[in-house]
């Protein structure tokens, strides 16, 4: 299970949640977000959310979900984004997109992509950009055997469908913030009450990036030539790739140091056998005290195990 993708089985969500309701905070701090959920659902019950991620389409769907607070695009907005998303041009403007979609699609996000830019606020960008890339995983969930079961529907109409039923914007009184920013320097300048922290899975140079979340930066960045200078960005920080088990404890520890100002932590992380729930629990240990450990097994799910622990 690769959380750094921030892809959540229901259930881990769930779980995640059921232990934040134990703790009492008013503000939280969530450095590596991935996907949007747990702060969508926080800022539900009023709490001032501050997200960060040093991917874009991650800090784009926080900016629609989170820091929003009730604006929703409208069908004039709709109108502009979506006009002309069929017509073709002697190129497009992001080739990348040919690695994921046929030529009519990959000419559709292209169209959609530029016309975005024309939205006259950052809020419905990244929410027409959260719709887009909603369309997207409805594109790459079918393969060769499925393709067969896409519905009919244009991608337009798909759009409109997603922008109709599934874009929430939930409304807090609050003052809530995403950045995009290497997560160390970010926790450093935060003063929230609670941070919580999904702790990236161990990365190795041969692994490959998941398809799930690499067209969608390479669709809002525009290009696929930015990855060298985003790995420079993690370079030496948690997130780095890394090779061994003392490695990557080691650029944990030297992250919390940075959010010792925080009065709680609650830190996620998948034991998928690289690192154990004990080495986790020895090396927050170092710098606090644990007041508690949860866990829950999704073995037969994802073949590893979810834990929280609360310091």
């Amino acid at each position: 299970m690769h959380r750094n993708n921030g892809i959540l089985p229901d259930g881990w969500l769930a779980f995640e949640v059921s232990v934040l309701r134990r703790l009492e905070f008013n503000s939280v701090a969530i450095p590596f977000t991935g996907e949007p959920a747990l702060g969508a659902y926080l800022k539900g019950l009023g709490t001032r959310v501050v997200t960060n991620d040093l991917a874009c389409w991650s800090n784009l769907k926080s900016k629609a979900l989170i820091e929003s607070n009730g604006e929703k695009l409208s069908e004039e907005d709709l109108e502009i984004v979506l006009d002309g998303a069929y017509v073709p041009r002697d190129s497009l403007y992001n080739p990348a997109l040919v690695n994921w979609f046929n030529e009519i699609d990959a000419f559709w996000f292209d169209n959609v992509r530029d016309n975005i830019e024309k939205l006259p606020s950052p809020v419905f960008r990244a929410q027409a950009l959260t719709l887009g890339m909603m369309t997207g995983d409805y594109v790459l969930s079918f393969d060769d055997e499925t393709r067969g079961l896409r519905s009919p529907l244009a991608l337009s109409d798909v759009f409109r469908t997603l922008w109709k039923t599934q874009l929430s914007i939930a409304r807090n009184t609050q003052r809530n913030s995403c950045f995009n920013r290497e997560a160390r320097d970010f926790i450093a300048e935060q003063h929230t009450d609670l941070m919580f922290v999904r702790i990236p899975r161990a990365r190795t140079r041969n692994q490959k990036r998941s398809a799930l979340t690499t067209w969608k930066e390479e669709w809002v960045r525009g290009s696929d030539d930015f990855w060298s200078d985003l790995e420079h960005q993690r370079s030496g920080r948690l997130g780095d790739f890394v090779e061994t088990r003392q490695q990557y404890l080691r650029l944990i520890e030297e992250f919390l140091q940075a959010a010792t100002h925080v009065e709680t932590w609650a830190i996620a992380m998948v034991e998928d056998g690289f690192v154990s729930t004990a080495e986790l629990t020895e090396c927050v240990g170092r710098l606090r005290r644990i007041e508690a450990v949860y866990t829950k097994d999704f073995s037969e799910l994802t073949g590893a195990r979810a834990t929280v622990i609360v310091s």
